[in-house]
């Protein structure tokens, strides 16, 4: 790496009181730092950890520890699966994919959880009592054996 390229870099860090280092450059709509290297834009926060700590591995994600997607610390960032970033995450899904039992409180096991076409998880045991109550409703009942 160029001593002029890591001068460039550093001179848009500013250290914060929670130990981040908060990007000063460019900040996308989204929170991301980004910097150009020659004439290519890049995430700042890929950048410091490919620098700084080592390559990305294929498959991985950089995951901010800290939660600030401004930062660009090496010590904050942890290269991690696609996954693993969601579940740590804040995010709606991310708090669904922590859900251990659906809304009436049934288990999300491999016997009682379907995917849906969607790709949500969905519970076996509260579709079957939906299915019941639709029946009622239409007056359908079943013939004694």
């Amino acid at each position: 790496m160029r001593a002029e390229w890591v001068d460039r870099f550093l001179a848009r860090v500013t250290d914060t009181p929670g130990g981040c280092w908060q990007w000063t450059g460019y900040l996308m709509p989204n929170g991301y730092a980004r910097i150009t290297i020659g004439r290519e834009r890049r995430y700042a926060h890929r950048v410091a950890y490919e620098a700084f700590v080592a390559p990305i591995p294929d498959g991985l994600v950089i995951d901010h520890l800290c939660r600030n997607r401004g930062c660009v610390n090496p010590a904050h960032l942890e290269a991690v699966t696609q996954r693993i970033n969601v579940l740590r995450g804040r995010s709606a899904a991310a708090g669904r994919a922590r859900q251990t039992e659906c809304l009436r409180g049934h288990r999300f096991d491999a016997a009682n959880t379907y995917l849906a076409g969607n790709g949500t998880r969905k519970c076996r045991r509260c579709r079957a009592l939906a299915r019941e109550r639709a029946r009622r409703r239409q007056g359908v009942s079943y013939a004694s054996a």
